[in-house]
């Protein structure tokens, strides 16, 4: 029994439950009706299921997560995963089913790689023959496998990396071999200690000849024993700032042989004893894992936002502080403080991460629609969409990414000194989210991908156009009618005279087009007439990528609430009820403004906007927060449909019961469990009672 007991008092009136009963009456829109419209019946209906089944799993409980140790915390995750595993077996889950219910228990664990990224990777660039061999043990985790790319002293530089993989004709089999130290392996999950297999990205050399990286899919321990097989050295890289309950690892060979089979052989191959290398016939057809990757951390960015903003818009409808001398709250006769949520420094703060989830929600759905028709077309030898995909979702992942990780700060701070507690459920979120920022490309790094598609698409469309036998109906993606509008007509000016004119959806997308495309224009005027270095422009360039991003987000936000957003092949559009309609719309309008409001300098220098007109913004948005959005702020979380199990926040319940969730938790606290802590007697009585006199020494202070 805990020997630290609360008082059994309530907080004082008005409770938190009243509080957000009283939120949730304001709202002017049917929460269920967005909750379907977002993610259907089905989903819904199928979180319930699984709500039933994991929380009566004791593999998943979360009651003592906060509490654990590194080695504690990794020994519960391996239990977790075998857990999670095994009843999807039993089940019968889909893929998209075992994801759902990986996302409720929301713990990355060592067979993360294994179903991110190893048989993802298998199922694109193995061959039939090398489906049987791995893909299919994989699936029924008599495989478990990891992504070995990264090296200690390469990252986001793929060419650069260092390990090698040589040909031997005599025995028809490759040699993986780390020359350096900056070959090694490094802060790949699951290598530590789970992963028997590993696909590893190695330098394919043959006949003398280095043809850069290339996948190999390679035993690294033995099935029997899972001991490391001889000429394979890795261990655990060690505790890290998050991600703590995967097994982040290190890998080095030493003249390790494979057979030819592990080489990934769809689209390019070695021809046994000779060497002679065949090359894929498209070079960019291995970036289909990566584009996957990419486009579902867009998706994995809108739940890290929604969540953080839910736990810190329920707590901020609840915490109240201070009375507002100007419009003072009341109970009855009563003068009660403020909460916070009211105050419009919260609300500047809060409501644009709610939009921001919304944005990346249909963002996410479009990104993996694109990555789905990109994969069909590609498999009849159509490449059309490639280019444009790879771009966006580097440019997506960087910003979107950049936007959580903010955002989670943010929220935890709008939390005030609660938000420090890991009961607030923002910290432990924080830590676990922080890598995304960095891995599939560092954030500053991959938006040059994006720069240089812009600069290309840019570039050739202003040839086209001077040639004379262009025509619009070869505008073939929304990229290239954004850069055409602009070269149209640079000099456009927006006509907003007052400040409801921003919320005309036509008028948000012109500036975002216009403020990218001028980016676009003078970044490529910089480089081809002024002869700027590429790295004198780097800033430039990311800006660009951001430019071009923003406007994706914008539009695919209109889009998805006018239900004009393109449906995978066989899928009907769902109708977003009127009032619902009309509340994300105040949020799509906020998303929109917001980020102009921000950061004015691009839209003020590519003409489009003037001073006077981004004031009248500013006021705009006020307006909409206070008037509009601050009625729907708790209905608008709530419809994101988080189950408290998945939150595992004392302040973000739905219920509202703040203060009893946070006391209760303290008193699990495994320190809490004594009223005299252990170490007592050795470092603290020497100073307070040298002589063991207690009785002496209470007297004299009396």
């Amino acid at each position: 029994m805990s020997a630290l007991r609360f008082p059994n008092l309530p907080p004082s009136e008005p409770q938190g439950s009243d509080l957000l009963a009283q939120e949730r009456a304001r709202t002017t829109f049917s929460v269920n009706d967005l909750s379907v419209y977002l993610y259907g019946e089905e989903y819904l209906e199928r979180q319930e299921k699984f709500l039933a089944l994991i929380e009566n799993e004791p593999a998943f409980d979360k009651s003592n997560r906060y509490f654990l140790g590194r080695t504690e915390r990794f020994a519960g995750a391996l239990r977790k995963d075998h857990a999670l595993v095994k009843m999807s077996q039993e089940q019968k889950w889909t893929p998209e089913e075992f994801q759902h219910a990986d996302i409720l228990i929301d713990e990355p664990g060592p067979f993360g790689l294994h179903r991110g990224m190893f048989m993802p990777t298998l199922a694109s660039q193995g061959n039939a023959e090398q489906h049987e061999k791995f893909l299919k043990p994989a699936l029924r985790y008599e495989i478990i496998g990891c992504y070995a790319q990264t090296e200690i002293g390469h990252g986001s530089n793929v060419q650069g990396i260092e390990t090698t993989a040589t040909y031997i004709p005599e025995t028809n089999e490759f040699e993986m071999h780390t020359p350096y130290l900056t070959a090694c392996k490094w802060w790949i999950g699951g290598l530590g200690k789970a992963a028997n297999h590993a696909v590893v990205m190695a330098r394919l050399i043959t006949n003398g000849k280095d043809f850069g990286p290339h996948a190999f899919c390679v035993p690294i321990r033995s099935m029997e024993d899972h001991s490391l097989l001889p000429g394979v050295m890795a261990g655990d890289i060690g505790p890290k700032f998050g991600y703590n309950t995967t097994d982040n690892g290190t890998m080095w060979f030493d003249h390790y042989r494979v057979p030819h089979i592990s080489l990934l052989a769809k689209h390019s191959q070695v021809k046994p004893s000779t060497g002679e290398y065949i090359k894929p016939p498209n070079s960019k057809l291995s970036y289909g894992t990566m584009v996957l990757v990419r486009a579902s951390l867009v998706g994995y960015a809108r739940i890290n936002l929604a969540r953080a903003a839910t736990i810190a818009t329920r707590y901020s409808a609840v915490r109240r502080q201070f009375v507002d001398k100007d419009t003072p709250k009341k109970m009855g006769s009563q003068i009660v403080e403020t909460p916070v949520l009211d105050y419009s420094m919260q609300q500047y703060r809060l409501f644009p991460i709610i939009a921001a989830a919304y944005a990346c929600h249909f963002t996410s759905k479009e990104m993996m629609r694109l990555y789905f028709l990109n994969m069909k077309n590609m498999e009849s030898g159509n490449f059309s969409l490639l280019a444009d995909v790879h771009a966006s979702s580097s440019g997506l992942k960087s910003l979107t990414t950049t936007m959580a990780a903010a955002s989670i700060e943010e929220c935890r701070r709008a939390c005030g000194g609660h938000g420090f507690s890991s009961f607030s459920g923002l910290p432990l979120m924080l830590q676990d989210y922080a890598p995304n920022v960095t891995w599939e490309g560092d954030n500053y790094m991959i938006s040059q991908q994006t720069g240089r598609y812009l600069f290309k698409a840019f570039r050739d469309l202003v040839a086209q156009r001077a040639s004379g036998k262009f025509n619009t109906s070869q505008i073939t993606n929304p990229t290239l009618a954004y850069l055409n509008s602009y070269l149209d007509n640079p000099d456009l000016k927006c006509p907003v005279t007052t400040p409801n004119q921003f919320f005309n959806p036509e008028i948000q997308l012109a500036a975002y087009g216009h403020r990218a495309a001028h980016i676009v224009a003078q970044i490529v005027h910089a480089l081809d007439v002024e002869k700027r270095s590429w790295n004198s422009m780097l800033v430039d360039i990311y800006n660009a990528s951001v430019a071009h991003c923003q406007l994706i987000l914008v539009q695919n936000f209109i889009l998805g609430i006018r239900g004009d957003m393109p449906q995978p092949e066989g899928v009907v559009a769902a109708v977003l009820p009127a009032a619902a309609k009309e509340a994300l719309t105040d949020l799509s309008n906020l998303f929109a403004l917001h980020q102009i409001h921000k950061q004015p300098g691009e839209f003020l220098t590519s003409g489009y906007l003037d001073a006077n007109q981004v004031s009248m913004m500013g006021k705009a948005i006020m307006d909409l927060m206070e008037h509009k959005i601050r009625p729907n702020a708790v209905g608008l979380v709530d419809a994101f449909a988080f189950p408290d199990y998945h939150l595992n926040s004392a302040l973000g319940r739905f219920d509202g019961k703040v203060y009893e969730a946070y006391t209760e938790m303290a008193t699990r606290e495994p320190i809490n469990q004594t009223d005299v802590i252990e170490g007592y007697q050795q470092y603290i009585k020497p100073f307070t009672n040298p002589n063991n006199k207690q009785g002496k020494t209470m007297s004299a202070r009396l």
